[in-house]
């Protein structure tokens, strides 16, 4: 029996050592698989880092590189441009000392265009400007300036007719009137700019009674204030007696007393007390009836009251 036994318990044995021996394989297969698992995600994530680190390293190169390229875009343009600009600068300043030194633009004609107070040699004279000189060698508003001297020249312009010809177009001032100065006449245009003394009227209506100080009466100055008020009285007369059928017959004005302005018409021997400048039309028409009635008479009339409070006005003959 006891053998028996023992038969069993070694049949067990190996059966117990079969298994012990799978178990011990099992393990050691999961073991390795975990390994190989646990191998597999470290792999990956090395791999997941070396590509990352691979991406980021190729996006600094590209960005440095662009950056690069921009630069030397940049630098391209800089030396472009420089040497446009260089060449234009040659172009340019050859073309200059070309056209400084070439006898093709010297002056060969210099006109002066709308003159008729000044002659036009003495606006050349003026400008200082000389034929066969350069045509580009002055500055037009110097010339402008030294022409504008003259008191009756307004405004100038200067043009270049290429290659040799200088136009000089001039405004000029129109001598309007005349001011009685130190028994000699003071030219004036209608904005009271004094532009000569002269020997002679020259048939302008002459006015007397200015406040200008002596020293002031030179030409390219101009009248007072008070006397400028005055004359835009004076044109208002004029206009006036224009409109009215009395056009160039006026010859003088007394301004001395703005409330009592006197005109004088010396053809027709009348002296007319006009008072202020209030009812021109009235007035001129007043005067020109008397003027028809009183006709070949020497005289004074009188329309220096107030037409409309019931004046009348009269003439009194030179006795």
């Amino acid at each position: 029996m006891n053998s028996n036994k023992k038969r069993t318990n070694n049949k067990k044995q190996p059966q117990e050592k079969q298994t012990i021996e799978m178990k011990d394989k099992n393990i050691r297969k999961r073991s390795v698989k975990k390994n190989l698992d646990d191998f597999d995600i470290e792999t990956e994530r090395l791999i997941q880092m070396t590509n990352k680190n691979r991406i980021q390293k190729e996006e600094k190169e590209a960005k440095q590189n662009m950056i690069k390229e921009k630069k030397k875009q940049k630098r391209n343009k800089r030396i472009k441009l420089f040497l446009k600009v260089f060449v234009l600068v040659l172009l340019i300043g050859g073309s200059v000392v070309f056209a400084l030194t070439s006898p093709i633009f010297n002056i060969k004609e210099i006109k002066v265009l709308n003159n008729s107070q000044v002659s036009s040699e003495t606006i050349i004279s003026l400008s200082e400007l000389n034929v066969d000189e350069n045509i580009f060698k002055f500055y037009k508003n110097e010339v402008i300036n030294k022409i504008k001297e003259n008191a009756y020249i307004e405004n100038v312009e200067i043009e270049r007719k290429i290659p040799n010809v200088v136009e000089i177009n001039v405004e000029e001032r129109v001598p309007k009137y005349s001011v009685d100065y130190m028994g000699k006449y003071a030219l004036i245009n209608s904005q009271g700019y004094l532009l000569e003394i002269s020997e002679e009227n020259k048939d302008l209506p002459i006015i007397y009674g200015i406040t200008t100080n002596e020293e002031e009466i030179n030409p390219g100055k101009r009248l007072n204030n008070e006397d400028l008020n005055r004359l835009e009285d004076i044109m208002k007369i004029i206009s006036s007696a224009n409109e009215n059928g009395l056009e160039g017959k006026i010859t003088s004005v007394d301004i001395n007393d703005k409330n009592d302005y006197i005109i004088y018409l010396e053809d027709d021997m009348k002296k007319i007390h006009l008072g202020n400048t209030s009812n021109l039309s009235n007035k001129m028409l007043y005067i020109l009836a008397i003027m028809e009635q009183e006709e070949g008479k020497e005289g004074e009339i009188f329309v220096n009251g107030d037409l409309n409070n019931k004046f009348q006005p009269y003439f009194r003959e030179k006795v």
